[in-house]
């Protein structure tokens, strides 16, 4: 067998095991007693557009067609109306012709970082940072440079950048909305970024990509406005996925946009399609595909989310915690109260509290919270979460 591919299978993701656990220990204590706020699962239901499109292609599609295959990088109707949608909403200049398909945004990251690196590669990235970057960077071939965040914000530290390029620089990859901080970048924090990726590419002799992973894009609280990285960096590619505006995460259903600015973008989208091609990510699910071409622009009900993070995090500030407010997103990034974060979830179980400890998101002594939950288990968990401040705290 292939070790590194057991390694992975053997051992799932820290979110994964403490999810696993979680339902096992509501079997036996009855789930009322276990506030699992481990997975990043959407709680509230898809917008109703998405339900009445589902059911109008259900009745009126012809089932061989509707079922079928589409092209491998997706059916052209579906790519065409992705593009207007983002020439419409962002003002950014878009092609059909440089859309790819995916099974959601996992697959649309491994396949751009597939399509981008080659062996000994490094790309750059900030922490926290999703624990799967690592995984999807190491199988393109490639190293993932994490470089900490400014403590105060999780904005970028902009001088640990700057030190972090070298010849083997290939990518930057950004989040934002950030999984697991919620926080979102600056239009200031973006410009900088920019500016920087274009001296460092001219610096280097060499286009350095950005790639920008966007499942949490709509997810944002108070006005909040989330820059569109293709209007600021030519060279980007754009990793997105329904699975958290929609509310479909088992769906599998998003697109790579290689913007038509960047340098060689038709050699860089054709290396796309390969990389979709070797990884066996071709033809997205095509239900789904006509579906969304006709809900561009609908987003489940973020209201819900914004009332669980102010409920949460004013319970939990006034408990004795510290974390950066979210924008965006459904997650809270807690500092922890001793400096082994595990140490500290394994005590949080004791009371019921599934928290997951930040270490494999690059930030040790921190927890994530995804509070995508529902308002009535957050209201009862907060007296398990005040009990805890006081064994830290009191």
């Amino acid at each position: 067998m292939n070790q590194r591919m057991y390694e992975l299978g053997s051992k799932r993701s820290v979110i994964r095991e403490i999810f696993e656990y979680g339902k096992k220990r509501a079997a036996e204590v009855g789930a009322e007693n276990v506030f699992d706020f481990s997975l990043g699962n959407p709680s509230v239901k898809p917008p109703q557009i998405v339900e009445d499109t589902l059911i109008g292609l259900l009745k009126s599609e012809d089932a061989t067609a509707l079922h079928g295959y589409t092209s491998a990088q997706g059916d052209a109707g579906v790519r065409a109306a992705i593009a207007e949608y983002i020439r419409k909403a962002h003002g950014a200049a878009a092609d059909a012709d440089q859309i790819y398909m995916t099974c959601g945004a996992a697959a649309s990251l491994t396949i751009s970082l597939c399509a981008l690196c080659e062996a000994g590669d490094e790309v750059i990235t900030f922490a926290p940072f999703f624990t799967e970057y690592r995984v999807f960077t190491e199988t393109a071939g490639a190293h993932l440079v994490a470089l900490p965040s400014d403590p105060d914000t999780f904005q970028i530290d902009f001088a640990a950048l700057e030190k972090a390029f070298t010849p083997r620089t290939r990518a930057v990859l950004v989040n934002s909305p950030n999984n697991p901080s919620g926080v979102v970048y600056s239009e200031e924090t973006v410009k900088k970024l920019a500016a920087m990726l274009e001296k460092k590419s001219a610096e280097l002799g060499k286009v350095i990509y950005l790639i920008t992973d966007e499942p949490y894009r709509e997810l944002v609280y108070g006005g909040v406005k989330v820059p569109y990285l293709p209007n600021y960096y030519k060279h980007t590619l754009v990793c997105y996925s329904y699975s958290k505006s929609l509310s479909l995460p088992g769906e599998r259903i998003g697109y790579i946009f290689v913007s038509p600015l960047v340098a060689e973008a038709k050699r860089i989208y054709l290396a796309v399609c390969g990389a979709g091609r070797a990884l066996g990510y071709v033809c997205a699910p095509s239900l789904f595909q006509k579906m969304i071409a006709r809900c561009q622009g609908a987003v489940s009900d973020v209201s819900v989310y914004e009332k669980n993070r102010d409920l949460l995090a004013d319970a939990l500030r006034q408990y004795g915690f510290t974390c950066v407010r979210p924008d965006g997103a459904f997650y809270l990034f807690v500092k922890s109260p001793e400096p082994d974060a595990n140490a500290f979830c394994e005590r949080a179980k004791l009371r019921g509290l599934l928290l997951v400890p930040g270490d494999d998101f690059g930030c040790p002594g921190y927890v994530r919270i995804a509070y995508c939950v529902s308002t009535d288990m957050i209201r009862r968990s907060l007296p398990a979460f005040e009990a805890l401040a006081k064994e830290y705290f009191a």
